[in-house]
C-alpha cells in the first residue's frame, strides 16, 4: 500500500482562510481520487479532540490522523527551524502550504519526498498586507523549500513567474490551480436569504477589505465621481483596515450613508446568492496568487470586471472584463469600465455565457488528479 500523507492543519486552524479551503477541498478530492493500492493519512498539529473529530468528518476516508507532539504554534517555530518530530517527515508528503516538515531526506533510497505550495508572493510584494511574523516565516519556509522540497505547487504561471524573481528553484515549480468550493451552490431558501441580507434589486459586489493592495479604496472612489453608476457596492468582507472604515471612505467619496455596505464573512449559502444577484462583480485587487472570488461569480454567470493583475488575467481567461491598473487614473477606469458593461445587455448576456463555460475550466478532482501525478512522477 502507497501511502500520501497531506498536512491539515491549517483546516482547523483558528483563522482557517483561504489556505484551509484550499486544503480542506483538495484533501477530500486527493482521498476520493487515490489510485489503487493508495490510501491517504493526515499530519497534524497536537490539536483537541474536538478538532480531530472535526477534521476526520470533514475529510471522509482518510486511513489515519497522525497528531504531531506539538501545537501549532511550536510547530510552526520547529517546522521553520527544520526540526521535524518523528514520523512526520517520512514517507510521501503533501502540504497544500508552506507549513510543512522540510529537512534533508532520501528520496531516491528511502522513498521519501515532500511537495509544498505557494500561493502567492505577498510577503515580498505586498509586506504589509501581512504581520511581520508571517512575512519572515513565508519567506524562511520558502528558503527551506528552495534546500529540501522535491517539487513546489502554485495556483498560476504568474505566480510561477514572480517566485522566479525571487529565488532560483530550478525545475521543479508545478502549476495546479484550485477551483471554486464543491459547497457553492444556491440553497433552496434563496428569497429568504436576500431578505435576512438586505439585498437590493441590483448592486455591484466586491471582495476584500481596505488593504491598499485590494483596490476598493479606488473603487469608492470612482463611484463618488460624476457619471458613476448610481448602483450600491456590497463587499464581501470587513468593514474597516486598520484606523480606516468604509463609512470614513464612502463619506470622502461624496457618497450618502448606505451606499456602500459590508457583509462580511459569509457561509457558502449565502455566499452564493449574494454572487448570483449581483449585477457585476468588481474586482479590482492589485496583487492576487489566484483570484478565486472571479471562479466563484463564473459558477453563477455573474458578469466580472477585475484589474490587469497577472493571475487575474490568467484565471479570467478573457471571461471577464480587464481594467488597466496603473496608479494614475485606475478610479476612473474602473468607473468607465463598468458604465460599459452593464449598460450593454448584449454585452452582459455573453460575459454571463463565458463565465459560466470559464468556470467548467476549475476542478478540484482535476488538481487532485494532477498532484497524485506530480508525485508518481518525482
Amino acid at each position: 500500500m502507497t501511502t500520501l500523507r497531506v498536512v491539515v492543519d491549517q483546516i482547523v486552524a483558528p483563522v482557517a482562510g483561504g489556505v484551509g479551503r484550499y486544503s480542506e477541498e483538495l484533501t477530500r478530492e486527493i482521498i476520493a481520487s487515490a489510485p489503487p493500492g493508495c490510501d491517504v493519512e493526515g499530519i497534524v498539529s497536537a490539536v483537541s479532540k474536538e478538532k480531530v473529530d472535526l477534521l476526520e468528518s470533514k475529510l471522509p476516508g482518510l486511513a489515519a490522523l497522525h497528531r504531531t507532539t506539538l501545537p501549532r504554534r511550536e510547530l510552526s517555530a520547529a517546522w521553520q527551524l527544520g526540526i521535524v518530530t518523528p514520523g512526520a517527515g517520512t514517507g510521501m508528503v503533501h502540504a497544500p502550504g508552506l507549513l510543512a516538515p522540510l529537512s534533508r531526506h532520501d528520496r531516491i533510497n528511502d522513498g521519501n519526498q515532500i511537495v509544498v505550495t505557494v500561493h502567492d508572493t505577498l510577503a515580498w510584494s505586498h509586506p504589509s498586507s501581512l504581520t511581520p511574523l508571517s512575512v519572515s516565516w513565508q519567506k524562511a519556509m520558502v528558503k527551506r523549500a528552495r534546500k529540501h522540497a522535491d517539487a513546489i505547487v502554485v495556483p498560476t504561471h504568474a505566480v510561477a513567474d514572480e517566485l522566479r524573481q525571487i529565488i532560483d528553484l530550478g525545475d521543479r515549480v508545478r502549476v495546479i490551480g484550485g477551483a471554486a468550493a464543491s459547497t457553492l451552490a444556491l440553497p433552496t431558501d434563496a428569497d429568504g436569504r436576500a431578505r435576512t441580507l438586505d439585498l437590493p434589486s441590483e448592486y455591484l459586489v466586491s471582495v476584500g477589505s481596505l488593504d491598499p493592495r485590494r483596490g476598493i479604496t479606488e473603487l469608492i472612489t470612482g463611484l463618488g465621481r460624476p457619471g458613476a453608476p448610481d448602483l450600491p457596492l456590497l463587499i464581501v468582507g470587513t468593514d474597516s483596515w486598520g484606523d480606516v472604515t468604509l463609512a470614513q471612505v464612502a463619506d470622502e467619496a461624496g457618497l450618502p450613508e448606505g451606499r456602500v455596505r459590508a457583509l462580511g464573512f459569509l457561509d457558502d449559502a449565502d455566499l452564493a446568492v449574494v454572487l448570483d444577484r449581483a449585477t457585476a462583480l468588481v474586482y479590482p485587487s492589485l496583487a492576487e496568487g489566484f483570484g478565486l472570488p472571479l471562479v466563484e461569480a463564473f459558477r453563477f454567470g455573474t458578469p466580472v470586471i477585475h484589474s490587469d493583475v497577472p493571475a487575474l488575467v490568467e484565471v479570467g481567461g478573457g471571461a471577464g472584463v480587464v481594467v488597466e491598473s496603473g496608479a494614475k487614473g485606475y478610479a476612473d477606469r474602473l468607473i468607465a469600465t463598468i458604465n460599459d458593461v452593464i449598460g450593454d445587455s448584449e454585452r452582459l448576456a455573453r460575459l454571463r455565457i463565458l463565465g459560466m463555460d470559464r468556470e467548467q475550466a476549475f476542478s478540484w478532482r482535476d488538481s487532485a488528479e494532477r498532484v497524485w501525478q506530480l508525485h508518481a512522477e518525482i
